[in-house]
């Protein structure tokens, strides 16, 4: 326990630096908006960056900010001044507690955050309704990946099955559409959330949710499937929605549809070209990936993202976000 230190008020910014650098983790004995304050001060500015800088500044700056951490007692009341109740976000998350709990300052903002993002929803005007994320599983901020396939016409289908399904979204909206689908994840979290957005919703005698790797048994008439679509190593949770080591989701899936789908059927892949410009997949990569797999490119669709990081020249990598366009792509089996 020596690299355990308690401090408060009294530290500075940079002592705190000093103290993280040797390897000490930081107890918060002091008032809690001021400990807000000091993880604001310990973020390294922003520059333009390289994706593998951007990747070694974002695992460096999540270790030097998790040093901070905040004591709870076992029902999770922290007991410092101006401190909020917790309680029920840190249910949701870790459970029940039968003992204190020593947290990451960083990561109880998030926990707090996410409670917040779950109670109140978040608008999907394709679904004519709200999605509520839970923690750990990858929100659905980014409307076009539900737009474009709103907007796609339906192939003769009655059938469906959406790998990846995270809060549900795109189950949501093919079951609204008419389908009946089976949905897919690995993450306990994200079955449990999509699961609690087709009750919200009342599909859920049109949807089933499965844990699976990728496909459920059987075949179908479409196939959906938004995997995460840069091929890099995931760093913390919410990583594993954006980043997929290899492509090996992406590269299993494309290889597993013509076992699945039926006779005439047809395969969505909705995939933003972000790791095109990036410089981590070339269009001929993904292009010769669903050649091998036995399929042919029956049409695409593309729109260009609106979302806020899109937009933001002090991203580090809004060189090349300004460039990103999500597309559909219908495969079909060759």
């Amino acid at each position: 326990m020596d690299h355990f230190i308690t401090v408060d008020d009294r530290l500075s910014a940079r002592q705190a630096q000093h103290l993280i650098a040797q390897g000490k983790q930081l107890i918060w004995q002091g008032d809690f908006q001021n400990a807000k304050q000091l993880l604001t001060a310990l973020k390294r500015p922003r520059k333009a960056l390289n994706f593998e800088q951007y990747r070694n500044h974002q695992a460096d700056q999540a270790r030097r900010l998790n040093s901070l951490l905040i004591a709870t007692d076992d029902q999770y009341v922290i007991p410092l001044r101006r401190a909020p109740e917790v309680e029920q976000p840190c249910r949701e998350v870790y459970g029940s507690s039968d003992s204190p709990r020593l947290i990451p300052l960083r990561e109880l903002l998030g926990v707090i955050g996410a409670h917040q993002l779950r109670r109140k929803g978040i608008a999907i005007p394709a679904l004519e309704a709200r999605i509520h994320p839970h923690y750990g599983v990858f929100a659905p901020t980014r409307p076009d990946y539900v737009t474009i396939a709103a907007d796609q016409p339906l192939p003769t289908a009655t059938t469906a099955f959406d790998v990846g399904t995270g809060t549900g979204v795109l189950a949501a909206l093919l079951a609204q559409r008419g389908l009946q689908v089976i949905a897919t994840d690995t993450s306990n979290r994200a079955i449990t959330c999509a699961r609690d957005n087709l009750d919200r919703l009342g599909l859920t005698d049109r949807v089933e949710v499965l844990h699976h790797d990728l496909f459920p048994p059987g075949r179908a008439d479409l196939i959906v499937c938004n995997p995460p679509w840069i091929p890099a190593r995931p760093i913390s949770l919410l990583d594993h929605a954006v980043y997929d080591e290899d492509g090996r989701m992406l590269q299993g899936w494309l290889d597993g549809l013509a076992d699945h789908l039926t006779p005439n059927g047809e395969a969505w892949l909705i995939l933003s070209d972000l790791a095109e410009h990036l410089g981590l997949r070339t269009r001929a990569d993904l292009l010769a990936a669903i050649a091998r797999a036995n399929l042919r490119v029956a049409g695409r669709a593309s729109v260009v993202p609106g979302h806020r990081k899109a937009n933001d020249s002090r991203d580090p990598l809004h060189w090349a976000r300004a460039k990103e366009v999500t597309s559909l792509w219908r495969l079909k089996v060759s």
